[in-house]
């Protein structure tokens, strides 16, 4: 096994020195078992324990001896990010006990803790490694999932266009033995998608659909859904410069498809799967589509034009309308959606709505188990009326900012065929300040909690 940055064996390591892990409850009781001199540095450095802190000490020739640092929750893996960065360069190793839960934390929250976009800027200086010869191979592949999102998130649009989502779902299928048939350009018209051609016909790149298949056909089947609209201007409601700036990261949903898939896939969970990712650029042209145009959906429902800034919708409606003509047992999808869904929680929590009280207890428990939370938000049906058109079957927005995070929702719902197991996450996708394991940019939102629910339920 091929060790990710900031991880060693003892044999690749010279002599790791001991970290230790302390709770600020159990700092008197570790702190009395240290050698004097340590305890007295301690107290020096009026060290508490407090999360993300850390106290290095020397031994009596002036070299690290060995360090402490402070943790939160010992089953959150955010409780341990800081060290990697936090710690001088060289090699560490756990002190004392940590039962297998901690152990797999603070081995997920260190590869996170060490992460640094680097494809056009080196990172300032390595992390500390941690040493250990009982690494979990599941947490790593965890980990290159939430590291697959952040940098596909964090790759400008001139490099993580449609066609270079397409390339990395053609390397990820050949990779895994999956199945992957790509529809493109006018191809989307011929073969009745024509709402992922409107929104992105207007791009130098053409619109696209990538489906992957994998999977014994016997297991159950499990449809994810994800919006690949990899920059988005607003179209001819055009973005300010200020709401334009990062929409790079409105692929965030397919890179959340796409690293779920791959973790599936990875950890031969037994599922049968179809990836849908819907992979357009929300751009302006002679050929953009315009404000209340009525366009065609694949499920046959038209749709009025209010606002040609909610394209997420749209390009979704005609990817769910595939995955509920497959009629899986579950269908999830991921979609950097609404603004409003940050208004109402901010940018650390996903918005779950679902129309499965099971799905959406299962995914918000696994979020609690994972550290990984979700908030539940309703569909609440009256709502629709927000998005009546008088010229078509339905309106993709409203002169209403009222609960903008819930219309859209409900508008995925009217594509998802009665009795449909279904589940929605409106995720940020995305750090908006450093923090300890979560630097500013693209990130992994309910994807860990995604894939605890799923092996929850299908095992093994």
């Amino acid at each position: 096994m091929t060790l990710p940055t900031g991880f060693a064996t003892t044999g690749e390591a010279a002599t790791p020195r001991p970290l230790h892990f302390v709770q600020r409850d159990g700092l008197a009781a570790w702190r009395a078992l240290q050698p004097v001199a340590v305890q007295a540095w301690l107290d020096a450095q009026q060290f508490d324990a407090g999360a993300c802190s850390m106290m290095a000490w020397a031994d009596t020739e002036g070299g690290l001896a060995g360090a402490v640092i402070g943790i939160g929750d010992p089953l959150d893996p955010l409780s341990y990010a800081h060290a990697p960065l936090a710690l001088p360069t060289g090699d560490w190793e756990a002190a004392g006990e940590l039962d297998a839960d901690a152990r797999n934390a603070l081995q997920l929250g260190w590869g996170l803790g060490c992460y640094r976009f680097t494809r056009y800027k080196a990172a300032p200086r390595a992390p500390a490694r941690l040493v250990s010869d009982a690494f979990d191979a599941a947490g790593f592949d965890m980990l290159a999932a939430c590291v697959r999102v952040r940098d596909m998130v964090n790759t400008p649009t001139e490099d993580m266009g449609p066609d270079a989502i397409e390339a990395i779902a053609r390397d990820i299928a050949g990779a895994h033995g999956a199945d992957i048939e790509v529809i493109a350009g006018d191809d989307l018209l011929t073969q009745n998608y024509p709402a992922i051609h409107a929104v992105g016909r207007a791009s130098h790149r053409a619109p696209r659909l990538i489906e992957m298949t994998w999977g014994d056909a016997s297991h159950p089947h499990l449809a994810i859904v994800g919006k690949g609209v990899c920059f988005d201007t607003g179209g001819l409601n055009i973005k300010s410069g200020t709401g334009m700036r990062n929409m790079k990261k409105d692929m965030g949903g397919s890179a959340h498809a796409i690293a779920l898939a791959e973790l599936i896939m990875a950890r031969k969970l037994p599922v049968r799967i179809t990836l849908l990712v819907p992979a357009v650029e929300n751009s302006i042209g002679p050929n953009a589509f315009r404000p209340g145009e009525v366009i065609a959906t694949r499920r046959g429902v038209s749709v009025e034009i209010d606002n040609t800034d909610a394209e997420g919708r749209l390009v979704l409606c005609d990817a769910l309308a595939r995955a509920g003509e497959l009629e899986p047992e579950l269908l999830l999808d991921f979609a950097t959606l609404t603004g409003a869904a940050r208004v109402a929680l901010g940018p650390d929590l996903p918005a779950l709505y679902s129309n499965d009280e099971t799905l959406a207890n299962d995914w918000l428990g696994a979020g609690e188990r994972s550290r990984d939370p979700l908030w539940r938000m309703p569909l609440w049906r009256p709502y629709l009326r927000y998005l009546t058109s008088g010229i078509a079957d339905l309106a993709n927005g409203s002169s209403s900012s009222m609960g903008g995070s819930i219309t859209a929702a409900l508008y995925l719902e009217r594509f998802v065929p009665a009795g449909q197991a279904w589940a929605h996450v409106d995720v940020y996708s995305w750090n908006d300040s450093d923090r300890p394991g979560k630097p500013t940019g693209g990130e992994a939102q309910g994807l860990r909690a995604a894939f605890s629910m799923l092996q929850a339920r299908f095992g093994n």
